[in-house]
């Protein structure tokens, strides 16, 4: 009897040594902490929640402390969540999403007005004064690339670029660039609001000429020759987006762009964000480093901001009356596609409840994908 007792105890000793009780530590806590903080923006604030919720998911399952030889966690080989994570350490998950972005964006508003992608091209200032104060802060030049492109407030190009670049800090990174991202409403604003007076919020714009599907087809070739003639490593993504664009503008492969644009996004997106945010396991995560990350990208996307905004002033004063830009619209070079469109439609109607700026800032909003899809191209194509 006192032998059969002495079994079960060291078998309920071993069964308590290998649950997550036993193994918790308070790095775990504060991760769990962070990915229900995650859950809670995307269900009670409706805070990006096709991101919010599979990344605040991920953390938690993530930060399940755990005995390591089992083939649990994310980092473990032949483990489940390690087979899901490799479309995201081999960048395969991004173009796929860049596939779908491309099926649903119309870019005739940037058609109708080119002069808008300029707007894109100065957002990414954030990106490279991100990098230059990466590089002053200690990071090595790789690992300031793959920190700067959060600046594009772009999540599936930071996971591609960090994957190349910084497959080490690459959690700490997609996590940034999807919290800023659903952030845009409650950080653009503010910087918005400061950079411009109250005459340049009631500008209003001539609407967009209409924008025929011959322009749109050939916007979609070109402008995939041109970008990928400039920046070649930029193809994994520029080239799936405008293929995406293709297959939408066509008229003839309809079932194709509806796939790409529907399911396939939509299981990316889950893919995406569960490994990523698994990724965040609170032993390899919750370091200085990642600590450094956010405040860099929060540095780079008020940059971003900055730039977009000041750079239409800018462009103003050399257009004459009835065709100058309204500065509002400047925070939409920034690629969150179309949050950060709407936030230049939202503060624009506060100021004036019958000027619409939501079709104008899709223009820059959308250049701005391009935009920092051919910044981390040629970031790669120097650091690599």
């Amino acid at each position: 009897m006192t032998q059969f007792l002495s079994f079960i105890g060291d078998n309920i000793q071993t069964f308590l040594h290998f649950t997550a009780f036993a193994n918790l530590t308070v790095g775990h806590l504060v991760m769990i902490a962070i990915g229900l903080i995650f859950i809670y923006l995307a269900i009670a604030k409706e805070f990006e929640p096709m991101l919010l919720v599979p990344i605040g998911f991920g953390i938690l399952v993530g930060n399940i402390a755990f005995v390591p030889g089992f083939k649990i966690g994310v980092y473990e080989a032949g483990s489940v969540l390690n087979y899901l994570y490799f479309g995201v350490i081999q960048g395969l998950y991004p173009p796929l999403i860049f596939l779908g972005i491309g099926a649903m964006t119309d870019f005739s508003a940037l058609i109708s007005n080119p002069k808008l992608v300029l707007i894109g091209a100065a957002a990414q200032l954030g990106i490279f004064g991100a990098y230059a104060l990466s590089l002053q802060l200690g990071y090595s030049p790789t690992e300031a690339g793959a920190i700067a492109i959060i600046g594009g407030a772009d999540g599936p190009t930071a996971i591609f670029l960090s994957s190349k670049l910084a497959p080490d800090l690459m959690g700490a990174i997609a996590i940034s660039a999807y919290s800023y991202m659903a952030l845009v409403p409650v950080i653009q604003p503010p910087i918005m609001k400061l950079l411009t007076t109250k005459k340049e919020r009631l500008i209003r714009m001539k609407p967009p000429r209409a924008v025929s599907k011959k322009e749109k087809i050939i916007f979609a070739i070109t402008g995939m020759l041109l970008t990928t003639f400039i920046v070649p490593s930029g193809i994994p993504l520029l080239g799936m987006l405008f293929f995406g664009n293709l297959l939408k503008e066509s008229g003839v492969t309809k079932r194709l762009a509806d796939t790409a644009k529907g399911p396939l996004i939509d299981i990316v997106t889950i893919l995406i964000g569960l490994t990523v945010g698994a990724s965040t396991q609170a032993t390899t995560f919750l370091t200085w480093k990642s600590v450094g990350i956010f405040a860099l990208g929060a540095g780079s996307f008020v940059i971003a901001t900055f730039g977009g905004v000041l750079f239409v002033k800018f462009l103003n004063l050399f257009l004459k009356e009835g065709n100058k830009i309204n500065p509002l619209i400047g925070n939409s070079g920034v690629s969150a596609v179309p949050d950060s469109a709407r936030v230049s439609q939202v503060v624009g109607l506060q100021y004036d409840k019958t000027n619409h700026l939501l079709m104008h800032a899709m223009g820059p909003n959308v250049a701005g994908v391009i935009g920092s899809a051919v910044a981390a191209g040629i970031l790669l194509s120097f650091l690599m």
